[in-house]
């Protein structure tokens, strides 16, 4: 069996243009957000979600999730939506501002995220990801499902 290394890079390359291409963003920003998305959600996965989860993201992106991952620490359910913006904006530290501005923008980076991950992840497993997530987040889900067009 060969490695196929270009075949990985092209995948999580699709990955990043989906989220350039939702939010009309360079590359660097949406590279950028999407760290700070994955790593505000394997904060707040159990660490069975974050398994199944990693199992179905393209390698590029399982290496991005795990880059500083502190395995020993237990994960906290949050209940408020402005939580999980918050804990985004942590995880993208100076550069937060920039490239998650208000909370709508914020919103929009979020749903750009999970909208490329809905091309990876099985509808089960989305499903499962979105359900230990506050309300607010939640409803990105029905939005992606139903249509692939447009999430905000």
């Amino acid at each position: 069996m060969s490695l196929d290394f270009e075949k990985y890079a092209a995948k999580g390359n699709k990955f990043v243009k989906l989220v350039e291409d939702e939010l009309q963003v360079p590359k660097d920003k949406a590279g950028r957000i999407i760290r700070a998305v994955l790593h505000a959600l394997r904060n707040r996965l159990s660490h069975e979600d974050s398994f199944r989860l990693l199992a179905q993201l393209p390698l590029a992106l399982k290496g991005i999730y795990v880059d500083g991952w502190k395995f020993d620490k237990d994960f906290t359910r949050i209940s408020h939506g402005n939580d999980f913006l918050d804990e985004v904006r942590k995880e993208d530290w100076e550069q937060a501002s920039y490239d998650f501005g208000n909370n709508r923008n914020a919103q929009k980076a979020i749903a750009a995220v999970f909208k490329a991950m809905s091309y990876f992840v099985n509808k089960g497993e989305f499903e499962n990801i979105m359900a230990s997530l506050p309300g607010e987040i939640k409803q990105f889900e029905k939005r992606v499902w139903k249509s692939k067009e447009t999430v905000l």
